[in-house]
């Protein structure tokens, strides 16, 4: 269960009977690990290039072949939710990558031109199906009730594109975000 610090918790300023307000300003959730390479090169999607190094030597010992895949980067409107996902980050480089980390969230605000380019993550729903995904069902449940509201009820593979966006604050940005669109979120 995510223990949210308080100058993250946004939820109950940003949900609304249709879900969490939009703005210009969204947020990502990563490892601390990264924060250096991220403040000199900006966000780049796939960019947990240790991750992705040491998923291709698991593969090769087994004598698999890895294909590396280019992912989006992926974003929420909701500090809350970002946290929620920094811890996901956090556990998953533990498993391969050593070194003492924590969850930290970056605001990454965006001119109109590019705002308008960021896309409801509707690929969200084959990750919803699984384990992690039910997870992340159960603390959105949570974010919700706290912030007086029921928890959301969609059909994954039935749902509409802006309720992965609205309901479970879902988004992608398929290109590099560039560093001076980036501010570390700090209690």
């Amino acid at each position: 269960m995510t223990d949210t610090p308080d100058f993250l918790q946004d939820a109950k300023t940003l949900l609304t009977a249709q879900g969490f307000s939009t703005s210009n300003t969204w947020y990502h959730g990563t490892s601390s690990a990264l924060v250096e390479s991220i403040k000199a090169q900006g966000l780049k999607r796939s960019g947990d290039r240790a991750l992705k190094d040491a998923a291709k030597k698991t593969m090769a010992t087994i004598g698999n072949h890895y294909t590396e895949t280019t992912e989006p980067v992926f974003l929420t409107q909701s500090r809350e939710l970002a946290f929620y996902w920094a811890e996901q980050a956090v556990r998953n480089r533990s498993v391969r990558v050593e070194g003492n980390e924590h969850p930290v969230v970056l605001a990454v605000t965006l001119p109109d031109a590019l705002n308008e380019k960021v896309k409801p993550d509707v690929g969200a729903a084959s990750l919803l199906l699984v384990a992690e995904g039910e997870a992340f069902m159960a603390h959105l449940a949570r974010v919700y009730q706290q912030s007086g509201f029921e928890a959301p009820e969609i059909d994954l593979m039935k749902a509409e594109r802006m309720e992965y966006l609205n309901k479970l604050g879902m988004a992608y940005f398929d290109a590099d975000i560039d560093a001076s669109c980036l501010e570390l979120i700090t209690g």
